[in-house]
């Protein structure tokens, strides 16, 4: 919901992009912009961290013990616990 309140929605898409496209033709920049994954263990494709870092500046990684691709709606509670340490943890920052 985050991507498509605030614009982003280009981010969304961006896992498609990246399959369809060979290495070589990706955009080298990596974004700037604070990143944190909620990695569920049930999830459908399981993020690699090392890849992540490479494109984005992660500043908060989180392994939980259950949830999946549905998270919001299989564990809402630990999904709700981490999106608020998230904008916790920045603005603790700022």
């Amino acid at each position: 919901m985050l991507y498509w309140l605030t614009g982003t929605a280009g981010s969304a898409a961006r896992l498609y992009y990246e399959q369809a496209h060979p290495r070589g033709e990706r955009p080298t920049e990596p974004s700037t912009a604070p990143t944190a994954v909620a990695v569920f263990p049930a999830e459908i494709s399981l993020p690699l961290r090392r890849n992540a870092e490479r494109t984005d500046t992660i500043v908060r990684w989180t392994e939980l013990d259950r949830g999946g691709h549905f998270a919001a709606m299989e564990e809402p509670d630990l999904l709700v616990e981490d999106v608020r340490a998230f904008f916790r943890q920045l603005r603790e920052k700022a």
